[in-house]
């Protein structure tokens, strides 16, 4: 999957301050790509895969860990699943399909609480609020997913990717990674497999562009459509329980998703209704924005705790709302 490039200097605010993102956060590495109305319009790499200033300058064949990104790739096989019978309905028990879970506290848990983190579990057997009253993110609903992925595709969530995305749409350079080679952005983390279970999906920056680009046109790659379109428009559309305070993110199959502007989401304020994003735990994100028929792409490899001055909140904000005013250059 390539797209024509027609690269021009109207990204470089964007491309400087996420120069200075990765400075302040102590990352070795970042990267950014922009799809503009089906034109590659900014790409843009800094740095090395590591610290130590001679190791290999990050380039369009480097991987980075995409962190929590990887959630959107199990919530679009959670989204095949639906499409294909496997899983009834969003409003399903998620003891409807794991025999294992403790009823007394996972028997009101549906796997649409699972895919917007408003679950109230904190691990597999203790519960902080009742699910659907309240918002928190963590990787207690991940876990279960990965899980049921498992039981209902009857193969691991690395398989399922591989064999009905990853191969068809021609992606070489995306895949959990056990073992370091020169083209990863490794960190010195340990992983026992590449099964999908494991934080270890790694993405070159131009792939997870493509995949950011593949939710905005609906799974059309050159003109046809190898999945349905309606699994790739249903994992973008909001499906968080209503009631929620005014103040809490609106989430899709993981992605978080605008509506409006929402104090705790991570989506900036100029981001127009429609938009989503998702962001990995070491400041990588997409964003796709379908007013705009924009994708943008960061990477980064932070290494170190936050500084104090660091707000990551206000940081992915300003990001969002940055690309925005760059792509509106361009008219």
């Amino acid at each position: 999957m390539r797209l024509e490039s027609q690269l021009n200097d109207s990204f470089n605010e964007l491309n400087q301050y996420v120069l200075g993102t990765k400075n302040l956060i102590s990352a070795s590495a970042a990267s950014t790509f922009v799809i503009q109305n089906d034109c590659i319009v900014n790409e843009w790499y800094a740095g090395h895969h590591d610290n130590t200033g001679i190791g290999r300058r990050v380039d369009a064949e480097s991987q980075f860990n995409i962190g929590s990104i990887r959630k959107t790739y199990l919530g679009l096989a959670v989204s095949l699943a639906l499409h294909e019978g496997k899983i009834r309905g969003l409003d399903d028990y998620v003891t409807d399909y794991l025999d294992d879970l403790d009823e007394n506290v996972l028997g009101s848990t549906t796997i649409r609480h699972l895919l917007t983190h408003t679950h109230g579990l904190l691990g597999p057997n203790k519960r902080i609020f009742p699910p659907g009253t309240d918002w928190k993110y963590n990787n207690a609903g991940v876990n279960l997913l990965i899980r049921m992925i498992q039981v209902v595709f009857d193969q691991p969530l690395a398989d399922v990717m591989e064999e009905r995305f990853f191969v068809p749409y021609g992606f070489t350079e995306t895949g959990w990674r056990k073992e370091n080679n020169e083209k990863l952005v490794w960190l010195n983390d340990a992983y026992i497999g590449d099964q999908g279970d494991e934080a270890n999906l790694f993405v070159s920056t131009r792939e997870l562009a493509y995949w950011g680009y593949l939710h905005l046109t609906r799974g059309q790659s050159t003109g046809e459509s190898i999945i349905p379109g309606s699994i790739w428009e249903q994992s973008v559309s909001i499906l968080t329980p209503p009631g929620l305070d005014e103040s809490l993110p609106r989430n899709g199959f993981f992605w978080w998703v605008q509506d409006q502007p929402r104090p705790a989401s991570e989506l900036g304020s100029q981001l127009p209704k429609g938009s989503y994003q998702s962001l990995g735990l070491y400041g990588n994100t997409v964003l796709v924005i379908p007013e705009y028929n924009a994708v943008a792409v960061r990477m980064l490899n932070q290494t170190e705790p936050n500084p104090l001055e660091f707000d990551y909140i206000k940081d992915i904000q300003s990001f969002g709302d940055l690309v925005c005013k760059c792509i509106s250059s361009l008219k």
